[in-house]
This record gives C-alpha cells, structure tokens and sequence, in this order.
C-alpha cells in the first residue's frame, strides 16, 4: 500500500459529506469509526480502499459498489454499524469512480473489475486468512457473483439486487427506455473495437440513475457527483457489461451461500429482476429480506435498520460454519 496523494483522497471532496446528512445520524463517521484511506496500486490503476480495521474481527466484508455509487458511499451505508458489530470492512473505488486513478493506457472493461475484485480477494488473503465475505450494491450485487463464480474463496456474497443484463428484461427494465436497452446496447457492442472503444458518455444517459435515490434533494447531489451517479462510461465498459458471461451459470454456483437484501421502495431494480437469476440458483443457500421503505440507494429507516441486522444475521453465521 502506498501513502494518500491528497488528489486520491475524499477528504476534499463534497458530495459524500452532503449525502452523510440525508442518512440517520447513527451512521455517520465518528473519531472512533472512521475509515483509513488507503490506495491499492494493481494493473496500473491507484485504487482506493476505505478501510475499517477491526483485528478481532472473524470475518471480513469487501464492499463493491454499482455504476452510479462509490466505495465511500458503501462506507457510508455500513461502516460504521458493521464494525460496531465487530467486524473488519473495506470499501474499494472500481476504475471510473470514486477516488481511483484508472491506467490511462487502457480502456476499462467490465471484465476489468471482475478481474480487480478476483485479485483483491487473493491480495487481502496473502497476507491475513480470516475469511471474506463480499457485499454488493446495485451493479455490484452482480458483480459479488462473478467474482465469487471465479474465486472460491470467498466465503459468502451479499447484494443489494443480482442482474443478469444478458437478460433481455432485465435490460429493458434498467436501461432508460427500450430504444437504449435494444439499439443503444447493440450500438455499444458494435462501438467496441480500437477506434470508439474509449468513447465515453453519462451513465445516467444510459441507465435509470433518476431512480437511484428515492429523496429528490439527495438525487440532485448523486447525479452531479462525477465520481458516482454522475460519472461517465466507454462504449467498451457498457458493451462488456451489458454480455458478460460468468465462470459459472446460476444452476451451477457452488460457491457459498448468498443473501440479498431487497429495498421494497426500489424504483431501478425490483425483485423481480433479481429472482431471474436467484431463482435458478439451488446448490448453496439463497436468503432474501426485504428491506421496508427503502429506496435504490437506501436512505431510508425502517430499511437501514433491516439491512443491518439481516446482514450481521448472515455474517454470524458464516462464522460458526466449521470450515469457514
């Protein structure tokens, strides 16, 4: 790990600081529960890492963030009352968003992050063995799976909502209307190649991420956050996400057991969607709570409340399990 460059850093930055006031004060940082801000240099990318140590800790949880949030919004969510409870989290910054410094000689892909979340699981076992358990919001509910799907020693996979955007419903229900879910999406397959590949335009141009918040005065912070829900994409990172193919099949995940917690007030990614992928799922336990008046991105209680205990719940758990 290197030292923070000030430029890699949240400590400047707004956006998280103003969207902390729309959460309960319960889950605000602390002197006691803050993160250490950490940068993790992989495959030519700085990546930034929130860290919230806890050395008793059993379990670990590694938080992924979707296409219109960032690592410190998964802080945000579940920082502090995941440690409080006594285990050890760090939330990571995908190239394109948050506080990471993407390698400027490549074109991210979506297969990048499932590869960068691969290595960081091996990364943070190379030098602690305590177990990992993944954690997903939107996008990276999905994006739990596929890392899962290749690295078998992740030892459980949590998400906000699991899309298969190979799925034509599901393309259809995420994307902002059906002429991008089916010419917009062709039109990105057809962009990825040495000449547009690097093309780049909003993610909220693309997806439904006027729906990622269900407070309109929160939403207006998220969607002029360049390092979330206002960041821009390439034709190869939208083409890559709306084909990829996982190592494993839903029928033949084997991995470990997977909860999802469903906002009931999700106005992007309804359970429904998540159920064409769960429901096909039978050699590893599926829980699913949903989680009352909780929007996408969930700033809402009783939600918040139901979340953590259902994933604390889920966690303890895993822990008992014998050869965890």
């Amino acid at each position: 790990m290197s030292s923070i460059d000030p430029k890699l850093s949240y400590e400047q930055q707004k956006a998280w600081k103003q969207i902390q006031q729309f959460l309960p004060k319960r889950l605000h940082f602390t002197a006691k529960h803050t993160p250490k801000e950490e940068i993790w240099e992989h495959r030519g990318h700085k990546i930034h890492l929130d860290r919230w140590k806890n050395p008793d800790a059993k379990l670990r949880v590694i938080l992924h963030h979707g296409v219109g949030s960032n690592g410190r919004q998964m802080s945000m969510l579940l920082g502090v009352p995941l440690q409080q409870a006594g285990f050890e989290l760090v939330a990571i910054d995908m190239p394109g968003y948050g506080c990471t410094q993407r390698n400027e000689n490549v074109v991210v892909s979506y297969d990048e992050w499932v590869q960068i979340g691969c290595d960081f699981v091996d990364h943070e076992l190379a030098k602690d063995d305590r177990p990992i358990v993944l954690y997903g919001l939107s996008a990276g509910g999905m994006l739990t799976y596929h890392v899962a799907a290749r690295n078998p020693n992740v030892k459980g996979i949590i998400g906000m909502t699991f899309l298969d955007q190979r799925i034509q419903q599901v393309s259809d229900e995420t994307a902002r209307n059906v002429f991008i879910s089916r010419v917009g999406v062709l039109a990105g397959r057809l962009s990825d190649n040495p000449l547009t590949a690097s093309l780049s335009l909003p993610m909220s141009v693309v997806s439904k991420m006027s729906t990622a918040v269900n407070d309109p005065e929160a939403l207006k912070i998220f969607l002029a956050d360049k390092s979330s829900a206002g960041a821009w994409t390439t034709m190869r990172f939208l083409s890559s996400y709306a084909t990829y193919t996982p190592a494993l099949e839903p029928e033949d995940f084997d991995v470990c057991p997977i909860l999802l917690t469903q906002p009931k007030e999700d106005k992007w990614t309804p359970l429904h969607l998540s159920q064409l992928v769960l429901s096909r799922i039978n050699k590893v336990p599926v829980k699913i709570v949903e989680l009352e008046n909780a929007g996408h991105f969930p700033l809402e209680d009783p939600g918040l409340q139901q979340m953590v205990v259902a994933i604390v719940d889920f966690l303890n758990e895993l822990s008992l399990q014998p050869k965890l």
